[in-house]
């Protein structure tokens, strides 16, 4: 019998990363979207997996949408990566993100408990729970320390799936994932805006970029190798908390300084630095310890470097400009408003 996975935010990056991973092992592929006046499937169409997809309304917001997608894809697996999961906007929209993140999540978990307990739990934890921990690299005996009302949202997310497990006896698994990026980043993230800003400075179509704390560090790795990692904690015998990171961090400015490098620009020229992208609180550096992961999942997290990790991203963007088809000129003009 096909196994079932029902995948919350399939819209996303790593949802449709995962989506794929999944229909290439022989899944049935159920995927929420929120319901919006612009549809946001390019990341599914651009990844060709669209048709194969069974896509269903959802709101965490909703326990009966929640209820209504649990009897219709009856899923052995689910992974829960709908979010607010903007680390800026979090400081804006404080209460929407503790709703969603947070009770979304908890709302999630009740209603597998209700349905169908034997259901295999994913949970997206986030390294921004460790905040500005003194532990360098962070580990699962890391105290946490949310500099975020995000990542306060995921703490609550991260403990709660936790409690579920202990009481109900729910195969639940959270996943503390360092930043992973790919050419399916949503522009609001750094990384992303370098990559297409940069390419677009590069064929003309931009003359700036606008940064906030450029000596920010964090774990990047590669989204592709991330959700393989999501999807091996859920065919362990036992459920458990994992990290998922590469072990090394880099700069903002690093980032920039190598996908300059890649393109052969100065990018001192372009670069502002905006004090309005600051956030109110920031974390300054963030490296994970992915042994664990290692040692048990027989996950590895090298084998996409930082260096090609960036030049798969510009080389997407560069074709992206080129061919002027996914995102609306408009939009990235005010990338320079975003806090990161």
């Amino acid at each position: 019998m096909n196994r079932i996975a029902l995948i919350t935010g399939i819209t996303g990056q790593d949802g449709a990363y995962l989506a794929k991973l999944l229909l290439e092992k022989g899944y049935k592929v159920y995927g929420t979207y929120r319901r919006t006046s612009t549809p946001n499937f390019w990341r599914l169409e651009w990844l060709g997996i669209t048709s194969k997809i069974e896509l269903i309304p959802f709101d965490l917001l909703d326990q009966t949408s929640i209820i209504d997608a649990l009897k219709l894809a009856k899923p052995n697996e689910v992974y829960n990566l709908a979010a607010q999961s903007y680390v800026g906007a979090s400081f804006e929209q404080p209460v929407a993100t503790g709703e969603i993140t947070g009770l979304g999540l908890t709302r999630l978990l009740d209603s597998v408990r209700v349905i169908n307990p034997e259901i295999k739990f994913y949970q997206a934890s986030s390294s921004e729970m460790f905040g500005n921990s003194i532990d360098v690299p962070q580990t699962l005996k890391t105290e946490f320390s949310p500099s975020s009302p995000y990542a306060a949202a995921k703490l609550y997310a991260h403990v709660i799936t936790k409690n579920y497990r202990d009481a109900y006896g729910i195969f639940a698994c959270a996943g503390i994932l360092f930043n992973h990026e790919s050419p399916l980043r949503g522009l609001e993230f750094v990384t992303r805006k370098i990559t297409y800003i940069m390419s677009g400075i590069k064929l003309g179509v931009f003359d700036r970029i606008a940064l906030g704390n450029i000596d920010a560090k964090r774990d990047w790795g590669y989204a592709p190798d991330y959700v393989e990692g999501m999807w091996l904690m859920l065919q362990q015998t036992t459920p458990k908390e994992y990290i998922l990171a590469t072990g090394t961090s880099h700069s903002v400015i690093e980032f920039l300084k190598h996908t300059s490098e890649i393109l052969n620009i100065d990018y001192k020229k372009y670069l502002k630095t905006d004090s309005q992208l600051f956030r109110p609180t920031d974390v300054h550096k963030l490296r994970g310890d992915p042994s664990k992961a290692q040692l048990e999942l027989k996950w590895e997290p090298d084998r996409t470097s930082f260096e090609k990790l960036i030049d798969l991203m510009v080389q997407a963007d560069i074709k992206n400009i080129k061919n002027g088809n996914i995102f609306d000129f408009s939009q990235v003009k005010l990338m320079s408003q975003f806090r990161e």
